[in-house]
């Protein structure tokens, strides 16, 4: 759940500094060439921050619904990242997306948060979106075969199942029938810390 944004102070979001540094090291991995990457629901801005200033190698593009806009903006200001791009406003169901391509797309605790269209929709738009070679990186929880890994992760999904019965734990398999669907190759499962993944597609 998102933080309240007082304008005097940058929100904050603990989940997001704690797994900054295992996100980063996964995208050190996979982007090391120049490239321009669009994050798809930037939240309180703390990993567009964070990742443009540890990979100055990396255009970064911030996006998010026009309500998280300013808290954004904010992480943006004060990073003073030549390679941070001011956020637009991007909302999944809206298509065409505002931005028309990049090299590899980024998103972190999203999926969840969406219902199933919205899901759908996203992974339209990275298709549409993403250039040749690139990558999808989509971090946060997941189930496997509609088994969840821990019993956090099975307390987590039931949370948001009954704030929002359109929202919850989104199951890999049918993440990947989805991406396969749109042309998008599978490439690999990261394990990362707190019962999370960061699940890895490629455009061909």
């Amino acid at each position: 759940m998102l933080p309240f944004v007082n304008p005097a102070q940058k929100p904050f979001s603990e989940a997001c500094e704690q797994n900054k540094d295992p996100i980063l090291e996964v995208l050190r991995q996979w982007l090391t060439a120049p490239s321009t990457v669009l994050e798809i629901g930037s939240g309180t801005g703390q990993h567009a921050a964070y990742f443009a200033s540890q990979l100055p190698h990396l255009t970064w593009q911030p996006t998010d619904v026009a309500a998280h806009l300013a808290g954004i903006e904010l992480w943006r200001q004060a990073a003073q990242c030549s390679n941070l791009l001011p956020t637009q406003v991007l909302d999944v169901k809206q298509q065409p997306w505002p931005v028309q391509t990049a090299d590899a797309v980024y998103s972190a605790n999203t999926a969840h948060i969406m219902s199933w269209a919205e899901v759908v929709q996203c992974f339209q738009g990275v298709a549409n979106c993403l250039n040749s070679g690139g990558y999808f990186f989509l971090y946060g929880p997941f189930s496997y075969q509609g088994q969840h890994i821990s019993d956090s992760n099975a307390q987590f999904d039931h949370f948001l199942k009954t704030r929002d019965p359109l929202s919850g734990v989104r199951d890999v398999q049918d993440l990947q029938r989805l991406a396969e669907a749109q042309g998008l190759q599978w490439v690999t499962d990261c394990v990362m810390p707190v019962n999370n993944r960061i699940l890895i597609w490629k455009q061909p």
